[in-house]
């Protein structure tokens, strides 16, 4: 590479850091834009968070500021752009940053959104109760039917309706 052309890289880099990543996100458009430019996977999708500590950072490098660190695994988070071995991130809140793909796990898990959600034994409104969860307990995502979903945490299973749910979307259906 030329030393002009590595100058307009940098420079194009850096203005794209400045824009807040946005720019990083269309350096290498994908085929669909529904998809991630580097994994070709759906955007935006769901993940949870591998260690008890991950850094986010402001931009995807690790010369990039530490904006805060989650401490909680399993957390669910929502990818939402992707730029070489960094996905950026939001959680809950709307709030996130950038994330190096190692501290992610492909595992699903919800956040329970609803203070006092009944879990039941079966996916219909009166079937018996088995638990019920307190609103910012982590569990495990199985199934989900259109309205609920096989949700596991602390040694307790069965169904949740999905709006009681953070981490999985309206319209999703899994085996």
């Amino acid at each position: 590479m030329t030393s002009l052309a590595h100058f307009f890289r940098v420079w194009a880099l850096a203005v794209a850091v400045l824009l807040g990543g946005a720019a990083l996100a269309q350096e290498s458009p994908a085929a669909d834009p529904g998809r991630g430019p580097v994994t070709n996977l759906p955007l935006p999708r769901y993940v949870s968070l591998k260690s008890a500590e991950t850094n986010v950072r402001r931009g995807p490098s690790l010369t990039h500021r530490i904006d805060w660190i989650y401490k909680r695994a399993d957390l669910p988070v929502q990818i939402i752009a992707e730029y070489e071995n960094w996905r950026r991130i939001v959680d809950r809140d709307g709030l996130g940053g950038w994330v190096h793909f190692t501290l992610l796990s492909g595992e699903r898990t919800v956040l329970i959104d609803e203070d006092q959600t009944p879990v039941r034994s079966r996916p219909e409104p009166d079937a018996p109760e088995v638990a019920v969860f307190e609103a910012g307990v982590i569990a495990f995502l199985g199934a989900c039917e259109i309205d609920w979903c096989r949700i596991g945490a602390g040694g307790y299973k069965g169904w949740a309706l999905k709006t009681a749910l953070w981490g999985v979307d309206a319209d999703e259906l899994r085996e």
